[in-house]
């Protein structure tokens, strides 16, 4: 090997050491090769960290039912338990300690999906006069949003609306009827 080669392959390894590349193997004496062959450049040093896993076309944001239109959102969040109606005694707004718990879970799910505007609509029994069972309704609708901005949701995600008896959830004129359709539900309206 002649001095000005050794002392460019020593050069070459001080500079590959410095930036940290792996040299690349000798390559045979010169005196070795034949005088028409060309030398084979080599190939790139090799890393040793393992790639991760690539991102997807979409980001790493999963879509569930929620991200969708209201409709389905609204049919998701009542099949997943994520919201729940709260239901009231006869001729009552006040919550019991069934429709306080229903409430925190409403309130969770509120938390975490921040997004959402919620009306919570009001409903009666039939009994009653209209007038009487709409403003029971009303009642109703502002007593679980009040609970709910006692647990921190700000009121401004909030609508109410009171239909009385004009939308009930069941249309027998018995005790166990009447219980479903006085309610407090709640219904995913908008985003923000």
């Amino acid at each position: 090997m002649t001095f000005r080669r050794t002392v460019s392959l020593g050069l070459a390894l001080i500079v590959m050491l410095a930036v940290g590349c792996k040299p690349n193997p000798p390559t045979p004496p010169a005196a070795d090769l034949d005088a028409d062959r060309t030398e084979v450049p080599a190939a790139p040093p090799t890393t040793d960290v393992t790639p991760g896993p690539r991102p997807s076309d979409s980001g790493d944001i999963q879509e569930t039912p929620l991200d969708g239109d209201l409709a389905a959102a609204n049919e998701y969040a009542y099949s997943q338990g994520l919201l729940g109606n709260v239901y009231f005694a006869f001729d009552q707004s006040t919550l019991d300690d069934a429709a306080k718990a229903r409430l925190q879970q409403n309130a969770q799910f509120l938390k975490d999906r921040s997004e959402f505007i919620v009306t919570v609509e009001g409903h009666c029994d039939e009994r009653g006069t209209n007038e009487y069972n709409i403003a029971l309704g009303e009642r109703r609708g502002n007593a679980a949003l009040d609970y709910l901005v006692g647990l921190g949701i700000p009121a401004s995600r909030f609508r109410t609306i009171s239909y009385g008896e004009e939308r009930p959830d069941c249309t027998e004129s018995t005790e166990s009827c009447w219980s479903k359709n006085r309610r407090a539900h709640f219904k995913l309206t908008g985003r923000q």
